[in-house]
């Protein structure tokens, strides 16, 4: 299989009038979902690393990392503690009543695939960082089998998907032998709508009538989105129902809602296993694939147990976590105590691996921002060194996959924090793959394994763009998100592998007025005269021009009236109109659509609670999910 590129090619955005900086502008925002999170550390050149991808030109002493003076003093005598969770759960939040219930081996040659410095650590910087970053002890947390069968948010989702395998499975049905699972973060129906339309009048269509890829699966349903404290949720939460079944609150991943958020003392005892856990415990490989960090509230949500989603790194811990030897969620990756932990790990997210004053190998402005001295990546790699190739950049993919033979697990970081947005990586012709290359890629290593598998990919910058209120990137992200679906569809065979496509949550974004067919989706709302023509330009009761797309809150509430003529809605940067100003726009609580192919999609229909996904899984796998090994025992501290 071949790296090929999108679907669309090296297609130059018609609409990218300006060219503006990706580090300033509507576009160039890589923020979090979470506000909170915004950590400077210090890099090279005496500038700072901002988690949202911009650069300051103030560094804050170490001092302002909070705790971080202590912490340095501490993590060398801290031991990890042992995560363990008890025979019975507290209680979590109940559910409403309308859900109550009623392989092989691994065996290779010694042969590593090639490590050049454009591909991986150069061997003299990587001798020096293993020197200083030795493999840790095995590590202490002890992820469960299964979930406990009191929580009633997993008793309730297997009870639905119980009813309905009565009801639409026959005797005779297929199995999956793999799961391709796709998640657009913040894709609602308006945003799939309107980046149809966008992707039909890029073809020179009037648009309306296009399909995206994922919407020729024969199967549809609708998610209720909502976490168990929240009605409008967060990623963090949303994502943890669809990997472990479970339901729980926002801000929160891998543990029940029995938890409080911040309390990681009560990891151990809230602590439910993800459907990834599950796989590779069961000797079958595993993969994600993200256009955000790797360690953002999505992907994490398929291998980590934290209580606040924004302790990405070490950095972010507070002080008592940290002298503790509590995980951040990048350890909790390279760490896994599931079979060999992920097979496949693509996306950004390059300075959490990285200690803190180590030059990125691909940004010299910018460094590593962990404080405890580690290199992850290293670590990712000990694992298993003759099968394991670590990448920065495409072109480092490619010579990864073209090696002989190719690598049985790939670490691929390719940006220090989140990836660019596609129309900025191909402004300035950044070496970033496309999220189709990296699905692609992700697939031809799993397949090599011959094991049964399981994929995440995640296009995740779709709602960092509508946090922005900025249409252009969130749409235009959506159709590189179906692209990849698209690629994915070409190279998989749907008599064995269910495919299911959703969202994690909506945003407050909206298609109105009524512009006439074929309008610029994009564009000032101009009305059929319903003779064949156009009506002048739309106005609304102030008489100034109106956009068919806007958000009901967000930045642009603040954007200063402009002059028609000289503002281009069309343009990249261009920010929708909004209603209630916020500095970022909001999710919404609305239900999101659930596409389905392959075996088990069957069981994809009505609406239905959104950790339902994870038992429709579970189902159309089968016995494949029974453990072929035990949790990995723990030592004894040193």
């Amino acid at each position: 299989m071949e790296c090929r590129a999108s679907p669309r090619g090296d297609r130059r955005h018609p609409r990218a009038g300006t060219q503006r900086s990706p580090r300033t502008g509507a576009g160039s925002s890589r923020f979090l979902c979470s506000a909170t999170l915004i950590l400077l550390l210090a890099t090279p050149g005496g500038a700072a690393l901002d988690l949202k991808g911009s650069l300051s030109t103030t560094t804050p002493p170490l001092a302002a990392v909070p705790g971080a003076a202590a912490r340095d003093a501490t993590r060398a005598a801290a031991s990890p503690p042992t995560l363990t969770r008890p025979e019975t759960p507290a209680a979590a939040a109940l559910p409403p009543a309308s859900t109550a219930p009623a392989a092989a081996p691994l065996s290779r040659s010694s042969t590593s695939a090639p490590t050049p410095a454009s591909t991986a650590l150069g061997a003299a910087q990587a001798g020096d960082a293993a020197a200083a970053s030795p493999l840790p002890p095995t590590p202490r947390l002890v992820v469960p089998a299964e979930a406990p069968s009191t929580d009633p948010w997993y008793r309730a989702g297997a009870a639905r998907v119980a009813a309905l395998t009565r009801q639409h499975a026959g005797p005779a049905r297929r199995r999956a032998r793999n799961v391709l699972l796709f998640v657009g973060d913040g894709m609602g129906v308006t945003t799939v709508t309107a980046a149809r339309i966008l992707a039909g009048q890029e073809r020179g269509l009037a648009g309306e009538e296009f399909s995206l890829a994922f919407e020729t699966l024969p199967q549809l349903a609708h998610a209720k989105t909502y976490n168990t404290d929240s009605q409008v949720p967060d990623s963090a939460g949303t994502m943890t129902a669809l990997t472990t079944g479970v339901k729980t609150r926002a801000g929160m991943i891998g543990l029940d809602a029995g938890a409080a958020r911040g309390d990681w003392r009560a990891v151990a005892e809230h602590l439910v296993p993800t459907l990834f856990e599950q796989a590779e415990r069961a000797g079958l490989s595993t993969g994600v694939v993200t256009t955000t960090r790797v360690t953002h509230a999505t992907p994490a949500a398929c291998y980590a147990h934290i209580p606040h989603r924004d302790w990405e790194l070490d950095a972010t811990l507070p002080a008592d976590a940290r002298a503790a030897g509590f995980p951040d969620i990048a350890r909790q990756l390279v760490e896994s105590p599931a079979g060999d932990g992920l097979d496949v790990v693509l996306g950004g997210g390059r300075a959490l691996f990285l200690p803190r004053g180590q030059t990125d190998p691909e940004h010299p402005e910018q460094a590593g921002a962990r404080l405890d001295g580690r290199n992850l990546t290293l670590e990712f790699r000990a694992r298993a060194p003759a099968e394991t190739a670590v990448v920065w950049t495409a072109s480092g993919l490619r010579q990864a996959l073209d090696a002989t033979p190719p690598p049985r697990r790939l670490l691929g970081l390719f940006a220090p924090s989140h990836m660019a947005y596609a129309v900025d990586r191909e402004r300035e012709n950044q070496d970033e793959p496309t999220l189709a290359t990296m699905t692609r890629a992700a697939l031809r290593v799993l397949a090599a394994r011959a094991r049964p598998w399981i994929l995440m990919v995640e296009g995740g910058r779709i709602d960092h763009a509508h946090h922005d209120g900025n249409a252009y990137r969130a749409l235009d992200e959506t159709i590189e998100f179906s692209d990849a679906i698209a690629s994915a569809l070409e190279e998989i065979d749907l008599d064995d592998t269910l495919v299911i496509v959703t969202a994690d949550h909506d945003h407050t974004f909206s298609m109105g007025g009524y512009p006439r067919r074929g309008n610029p989706i994009l564009g000032w709302v101009v009305e059929s005269d319903g003779k064949g023509g156009a009506r002048p330009r739309a106005v609304d009761d102030a008489g100034a021009p109106y956009t068919t797309l806007a958000y009901a809150n967000g930045p642009g509430a603040a954007r200063p009236a402009t002059d028609p003529a000289t503002t281009n809605p069309q343009d990249p940067d261009y920010r929708q109109r909004a209603l209630v100003p916020l500095e970022m726009e909001s999710h919404s609580g609305s239900d999101v659509a659930i596409y389905a192919g392959g075996p088990g999609s069957e069981l994809v229909r009505g609406t239905v609670e959104q950790n339902v996904i994870y038992h429709v899984i579970r189902e159309a796998l089968g016995d494949a999910l029974q453990p072929s090994e035990p949790t990995r025992p723990v030592p004894p501290p040193d």
